[in-house]
């Protein structure tokens, strides 16, 4: 595997190998990789001829408060899953080399809409970070494959809208998300739980199975859900953020009033603290009649 830490270098990397022909894939990532991650490469191995991943801890995409400073960074061990992987190339640039002449002056990518709810309220500015690293490392790279963990399920579709308002020449392929034993999502910020912290997670995946199969069983009484959801997740020691059932592609919340399409498709978003961590999470479901 070949690591690349200046633009200039992977621009020139990637030139050759495009001059052979060959397709490229990318997957973005923070780093501290785990098994999800792996995932990820190696579906984009079997996409393309070429995968590249790149590992940036993106500072625009964290407010004042977040853990920016203490994110977990495992470079070693990065490289070292990336080769096992088959990953071709890894880039992992500085800052400076994202942003030179700083935040403050950086041209922004915001995608409206979609971005607005659920971690976009929560996190003020957090989707505008996402989308100009992304659509910065979509013109560094220039891939015809990009590849996304769907744990982040909102993150994806404002990166999916973004690709098809700025139409980049990209395939977006979301993968399903990997998890623990338990049920709990897998997370860079599973490394702050502890084993007991790590038990009480496990109840929002299970929340989130137990408002799927009560969506099936009482039909459109989704604010009703959310509500019981939420109360269950506070019995549990969790503190919820927010928890949401809606349209699987515009994310708008799902309507008490409208009648259930077979087919349609939903999606139960869900964000809760343990402590100061903050945890994601999100279950698709199908309509039936």
């Amino acid at each position: 595997m070949q690591i690349c830490f200046t633009t200039e270098s992977l621009r020139q990397a990637l030139n050759g190998e495009r001059h052979k022909g060959n397709t490229i894939a990318v997957v973005p990532t923070m780093g501290n990789l785990h098994a999800g991650h792996i995932k990820l490469v190696h579906t984009a191995n079997e996409l393309a001829d070429i995968t590249v991943a790149t590992i940036f801890v993106n500072p625009m995409q964290f407010g004042r408060n977040e853990d920016l400073d203490k994110y977990p960074r495992t470079p070693d061990a990065d490289i070292n899953k990336l080769t096992q992987a088959g990953c071709d190339y890894l880039f992992t640039p500085p800052v400076s080399e994202i942003y030179p002449d700083g935040l403050d002056r950086h041209t922004v990518v915001t995608v409206p809409g979609i971005s607005e709810r659920y971690c976009g309220a929560s996190r003020p500015g957090h989707f505008d970070g996402v989308a100009t690293v992304v659509s910065k490392l979509f013109n560094l790279v220039q891939p015809d494959h990009a590849v996304f963990g769907l744990k982040d399920y909102q993150q994806f579709q404002v990166i999916r809208k973004m690709t098809l308002d700025l139409r980049f020449p990209i395939t977006l392929t979301g993968v399903a998300t990997e998890r623990e034993p338990s049920g709990l999502a897998m997370s860079s910020r599973n490394g702050y739980l502890s084993s007991d912290e790590k038990i009480t997670a496990a109840q929002l995946y299970r929340t989130l199975q137990d408002t799927a199969k009560n969506v099936a069983a009482t039909g459109n009484h989704f604010r009703q859900l959310e509500s019981d959801a939420v109360r269950q997740l506070q019995k549990e020691g969790l503190r919820p953020d927010y928890f949401s059932i809606c349209d699987a592609h515009t994310l708008e919340p799902a309507d008490d009033d409208t009648h259930r399409h077979p087919g349609q498709k939903l999606v139960i978003l869900a964000a809760a603290y343990i402590g100061n961590t903050r945890l994601i999470d999100n279950l698709e479901l199908t309509l039936t009649a």
